[in-house]
């Protein structure tokens, strides 16, 4: 996790004197929550305290309901439907002005259209997995008090976005691939070794290899070079 990955605010230690703030984590990937849980989830350290968990939209529909946090932390692509189906089916405790349920999306993702798509969705910011848990725990309760979050350079993005009438191009090709293929095709775009990606989405090196075959079949390319240069002339690196 780097360490200037949010921009930084509030407290410091995200105490806030004693204040506890409610958290659920939904992820679908088992290790990552653990990792998170690990980072943030000692209450009196860091006034956090991890209410519930869930690993797909239907699991986190019941646990945000049934727990009402202070904040949901979001990844985007989840089995279901993905981080913004549960903002559609959570829209009601979101705007609720006693007792709002916010959402701040945590993704490996740092695409414009992940970006865009759950801000619209309704979450109060977006950072990247790449945050440290000192700066994620300042960002909760950033978000918790009403402010909106972005990791610095995804901020431009929304900016963009939300300057511009007009709605991006639908890319026909690129709507043929899954969201995790889609998050392999970027990182071996940017070079990145099977086991790295491996590592980052927390997969096997197996499944990643599947992913590619994939993402190579359908978009009718016969190596990770033409790969490379297919996603460098839609942007996607």
């Amino acid at each position: 996790m780097s360490s200037d990955d949010a921009q930084q605010g509030g407290t410091g230690d995200g105490t806030a004197g004693g204040r506890t703030v409610r958290v659920v984590l939904v992820d679908d990937h088992r290790m990552f929550r653990t990792g998170v849980q690990a980072e943030i989830g000692e209450t009196g350290r860091t006034g956090v305290e991890v209410a519930g968990e869930a690993a797909d939209v239907d699991q986190a529909v019941t646990v945000i309901t049934a727990t009402r946090p202070e904040v949901v932390l979001l990844d985007v692509h989840l089995p279901g439907g993905g981080g913004v189906e549960v903002l559609r089916r959570c829209a009601a405790m979101s705007a609720d002005a006693e007792r709002p349920v916010r959402f701040l999306a945590l993704s490996v993702s740092d695409a414009a259209e992940d970006v865009i798509g759950v801000i619209r969705g309704g979450a109060r910011g977006y950072v990247t997995k790449t945050i440290t848990g000192t700066d994620l725990v300042d960002a909760i309760f950033r978000v918790a008090d009403g402010d909106a979050v972005f990791s610095p350079r995804l901020a431009g993005f929304v900016l963009d976005a939300f300057a511009s009438t007009d709605a991006p191009p639908i890319d026909e090709d690129l709507d043929r691939l899954t969201q995790r293929e889609r998050e392999v095709l970027r990182l071996i775009a940017r070079g990145y070794a099977y086991k790295e990606i491996a590592k980052q989405l927390f997969i096997s090196v197996k499944t990643v290899e599947s992913h590619v075959s994939a993402v190579l079949r359908k978009l009718q390319l016969s190596n990770r070079h033409e790969l490379t240069r297919w996603a460098a002339a839609r942007r996607l690196v």
